[in-house]
């Protein structure tokens, strides 16, 4: 078995060969965006990998990243826990586009009422 850890929730799962990480992350009820019910197809879940407990991308990962896969990035839905892994891994999921709007405007309604 494999443990996840989610960021910036700072949430632990434990997840079995095979399993992606998507699956893992609503175990631990992290939401990751995603329109295309896990298929690969509308890239939304987009997520940073650390760790050696993760199989290689698949042909169908490699093309729909293309160049951004060599960054650390995976497809969450295509993203599977090795078989024979018991490394931890860290999946560093980046914030909602929306929710990142409406903490900015918070912050600055806060520096507002500051002055």
């Amino acid at each position: 078995m494999t443990r996840i850890r989610f960021m910036p929730d700072d949430k632990w799962v434990t997840a079995r060969g095979g399993q992606s990480v998507l699956d893992a992350a609503r175990l631990a009820r992290v939401p990751i965006r995603t329109r295309c019910q896990g298929r690969a197809a509308c890239l939304m879940c987009k997520v940073h990998i650390e760790g050696e407990g993760i199989e290689p991308p698949s042909k169908q990962e490699r093309l729909k990243l293309g160049v951004q896969e060599k960054n650390g990035l995976r497809l969450a839905c295509q993203a599977r826990v090795g078989r024979d892994s018991g490394a931890d891994i860290t999946v560093s999921v980046p914030e909602d586009r929306l929710k990142a709007i409406i903490r900015q405007k918070l912050l600055e309604q806060e520096d507002d009422s500051l002055w």
